[in-house]
């Protein structure tokens, strides 16, 4: 049974020079660390202290698109004045594809959850909760150990002065097990990449989008794509949209559409009122993207999605109000596993050819010679990474089972949301069932097997551990899959991408670590974020967790039956839905689509309706043809919406302060 690749609606041909393969550059390095220190400081001003936009947690990343934007407009400017001043299409993407994995470090989803994940049961630890007790059982290299530099985290130091000390040993470690789990997905990624992208022809959404945007045919001072009208059309109704929404925060009198319309409100009588929460999201980055991902996806993200809330309504009639019903989260869990499974199985001739070969005579067959690594190096990297993975947190004091099931399932969910990113676009950085790999054991088993004997510790590191689980960055695969993709378009020497690919991570990792601490000693992490004195959203996940953890010190629970069965359900939901697809070749429903909209379908199932609408349409009255011509006006939405709220909104926050007025997050 072979996946089906979905329908190639857009065409992305190869746009790099004919020719030798070329590596990476002097001019893209300067440019990526000239962005790189930009793009801190504006996550500094805009997502941390201003809070005006969250800039880091876009598909792509705002700096990035930025980045990509400017150096696309200025290059055929800076080639008409000088030809040495050539930038060519090549070197924007690899700047574009370096912010995009530095940038993301510094993200909502990375270190800023990683660094109240080490600090957070010391700091709030009190005589009335059990978090100082929790404290014991972190590792000390794993954690500071300097109270007052804890304090001050917190509550601002005095010379807002940064106390690196107690910090090396800790941020040391982190970075060494960051790069191996980086270099574990990376592994994955050259493994399936020739099978995804040259046997099953995936799409790459998101590629084409930034390949799009950069193509530098055209007239001497413009491209193509910034010379087109309907581009610069789609542009301006995003750009109205946020500017009537920004004005509107500022003054109420002023109309605008607001960021969603609540369907649920109109319901207020059981058993529809059980529809709720049903509201279509104005989010113009997804009405934009959606319009490259195939229609089968399109068509079972709002299909499902209103499935979920039309069944909570039937639970109600039938008797069964259930809080949390349909369980939506663990659902996806199970379609993620199955889909997972899936992907492993039907590449496994390929698999097996590789594991064969490779440590062989004979690895000269595999045709290895431009791929992100050999491939002996791509089994070490995946394999000894995930081991690695568990070593490291069984020295921190993770159970060794429980350690391997719970990067199993990272990099499992990793694997499906790069698949996803490929096949379907997956606009948005939480499509994937987050928060749930330790939860689905806590489900499964309850919490008694996982402190054998009344020992604590291995919660305790769970919920150290809890950054990789609750934040994205298992969405660097993605990143790393379509880093490849550009790559092989702009004939860029995929080993140099693979290097090209682990300096960014390590310095995107430095300058999120400077930029945070910064902040913190500065400001004190207690104010940040919207914080008052217990800190901002990030800090209270991570002392929420703790304080589950401390929990367990009380009493146990058992299985959650409810939610097991759930996760079952969507396992077998997502089997289902693949074998249909391999018996009937036009079966219109996707299972991508069903594990999306179950893991984050809210901000999604609305535009993905519309655009589905739209697209149908297009393709009856004008066909492929007019499909074609439409992508500018909606790429034009996606740039329209970053540029306004991303790009100039952000940077507003270095100059006025916004906190009180309009916050964008693009999750």
């Amino acid at each position: 049974m072979e996946a089906q690749p979905l329908a190639r609606e857009t065409d992305m041909p190869g746009r790099g020079p004919a020719g030798e393969l070329r590596g990476l550059s002097m001019p893209a390095f300067v440019l990526s660390i000239g962005f790189l220190v930009v793009g801190m400081i504006w996550i500094y001003a805009a997502g941390m202290v201003g809070r005006g936009a969250q800039v880091g947690e876009s598909v792509p990343v705002i700096p990035a698109m930025g980045a990509l934007m400017l150096l696309t407009v200025l290059a055929p400017l800076l080639r008409a004045l000088w030809h040495r001043l050539d930038l060519p299409q090549a070197d924007v993407l690899l700047v574009y594809v370096f912010l995009c994995i530095a940038v993301t470090c510094a993200s909502v989803g990375v270190v800023r959850l990683l660094m109240p994940s080490l600090t957070a049961a010391q700091y709030f630890a009190s005589h009335d909760n059990d978090l100082g007790l929790i404290g014991t059982h972190l590792p000390t290299w794993l954690v500071p150990q300097d109270e007052q530099a804890i304090r001050d985290m917190y509550e601002g130091a005095d010379g807002e002065v940064i106390p690196w000390r107690p910090w090396i040993v800790p941020l040391s470690f982190w970075t060494l097990f960051l790069l191996i789990t980086f270099l574990a997905m990376l592994g994955l990624t050259a493994l399936f990449r020739r099978r995804w992208a040259e046997k099953e022809h995936l799409v790459f959404p998101i590629v084409h989008l930034v390949v799009d945007i950069s193509d530098q045919r055209g007239s001497r001072l413009a491209t193509a794509f910034f010379r087109n009208p309907v581009m610069w059309t789609g542009f301006a109704l995003a750009a109205m949209y946020n500017i009537a929404n920004i004005i509107h925060a500022w003054n109420p009198s002023v109309p605008a559409m607001g960021r969603a319309y609540s369907i649920s409100a109109l319901f207020t009588e059981r058993p529809w009122s059980a529809i709720a929460p049903l509201s279509i999201a104005w989010r113009p980055e997804n009405f934009g993207l959606a319009y490259l991902v195939s229609t089968e996806i399109t068509l079972s993200v709002w299909v499902f999605y209103l499935l979920l809330r039309v069944s909570n309504v039937g639970a109600v009639v039938a008797g069964y109000d259930i809080p949390g019903f349909p369980f939506d989260q663990q659902q996806s869990a199970g379609a993620y596993l199955a889909i997972g499974i899936f992907l492993i199985w039907v590449a496994r001739e390929d698999l097996a050819n590789i594991f064969s070969k490779a440590f062989t005579p004979a690895a000269s067959e595999l045709n290895e010679s431009n791929e992100l690594m050999p491939y002996k190096w791509a089994l070490i990297a995946a394999i000894g990474g995930y081991v690695g993975m568990v070593i490291f947190a069984a020295k921190a004091g993770m159970l060794l089972w429980t350690a391997a099931i719970y990067f199993a399932l990272i990099l499992l969910f990793a694997m499906v949301y790069a698949r996803a990113r490929a096949e379907a676009g997956a606009a948005m950085v939480w499509l994937f069932p987050f928060y749930q790999h330790k939860r689905m054991m806590t489900y499964a088993l309850g919490s008694a097997p996982l402190a054998p004997r009344g020992d604590i510790t291995n919660l305790t590191v769970l919920s150290m551990f809890m950054f990789l689980s609750r934040g994205y960055y298992q969405s660097m695969m993605a990143y790393q899959l379509e880093a490849s993709k550009i790559a092989s378009i702009v004939n860029v020497r995929q080993r140099a991408m693979t290097t090209w690919l682990i300096i960014a991570l390590l310095l995107g990792l430095f300058g999120a670590y400077h930029t945070h601490l910064k902040a913190y000693y500065t400001h004190g992490s207690n104010v940040l974020e919207g914080g008052t004195t217990e800190g901002g959203y990030r800090t209270r996940l991570s002392k929420q967790e703790y304080e589950a953890t401390a929990g367990y010190l009380k009493g146990h629970v058992g299985p959650d039956t409810q939610r097991t069965t759930a996760g079952a359900i969507g396992f077998l939901i997502a089997a289902a839905l693949i074998v249909l697809r391999a018996l009937f070749l036009r079966f219109p429903l996707h299972p991508l689509g069903y594990a999306m909209v179950t893991s984050y379908g809210g901000p999604i199932w609305g535009p993905f309706f519309i655009v589905w609408m739209i697209k149908t349409v297009v393709m009856r009255v004008g066909g492929m043809r007019l499909y074609r011509q439409l992508i500018p006006f909606f790429i034009g939405i996606v740039l329209g919406h970053f540029f306004t709220v991303g790009m100039v909104w952000g940077w507003l926050n270095l100059f006025v302060s916004t906190k009180h007025a309009y916050s964008v997050h693009f999750g």
